[in-house]
């Protein structure tokens, strides 16, 4: 059964807690400018992707030139790490709604909860996430989506004050979609890349 989604990316723009209104900007999208800067200052991600964005090359131009390389793949990771953590999480979270079309109860109550955070980003909902990610017996897509819920900014439990490195939650991500991509069989899996593509491709569109 495929998980439910009664939110868009347009419910972003709420606070914790409180529905999005109309009049409230939209949050930012994008952790950098552009995708050069991206990479000057995530050298993580430098190691992923073969090919590296042009001085004055857009986000979405060098997602359609990666989606068109011989790793089309790392479009997913450009994706992953160039969204900020709410807006990429969300991202992910639709890709695995309409990948897992299957998703057991374990799997639908995993991506619940990461809905839960998309909605209400909070430290409660964070810590809820990324302890049932944390003892999953198994770690599917929906469990590494948990993790990156975990790894989104702040501690990863109350009691734990130990910062995480910031290419964890965009490495969870980018495992996360991938992994749920390559459950299906090989004939199925480039439309459901495009398909992850072309959501990713609303995450560089000015609104």
């Amino acid at each position: 059964m495929r998980a439910k989604s009664n939110f868009a990316m347009e419910d972003i723009r709420m606070e914790p807690g409180q529905l999005s209104e109309k009049t409230r900007p939209p949050v930012r999208r994008l952790r950098y400018e552009s995708p050069s800067e991206l990479y000057q200052n995530d050298l993580y991600l430098a190691r992923l992707t073969r090919l590296r964005p042009l001085d004055e090359e857009s986000g979405l131009a060098f997602l359609h030139r990666l989606r068109g390389s011989t790793t089309p793949e790392d479009a997913v990771a450009f994706a992953a790490f160039a969204a900020v953590p709410q807006v990429a999480i969300w991202w992910a979270y639709e890709v695995l709604r309409l990948t897992l079309v299957d998703a057991d109860a374990t799997t639908r109550a995993m991506l619940g909860l990461s809905a839960d955070w998309i909605r209400s980003p909070d430290n409660a909902n964070r810590y809820r996430a990324m302890q049932a990610a944390l003892y999953a017996p198994v770690r599917g897509p929906a469990v590494y989506l948990g993790l990156a819920v975990g790894w989104s900014g702040g501690p990863i439990a109350p009691n734990d004050p130990a910062p995480v490195a910031p290419h964890r939650m965009p490495q969870a991500l980018n495992t996360a979609v991938l992994s749920a991509l390559a459950i299906h069989d090989l004939n199925a899996r480039p439309m459901l890349l495009a398909r992850t593509i072309d959501l990713a491709a609303r995450l560089f569109v000015p609104e």
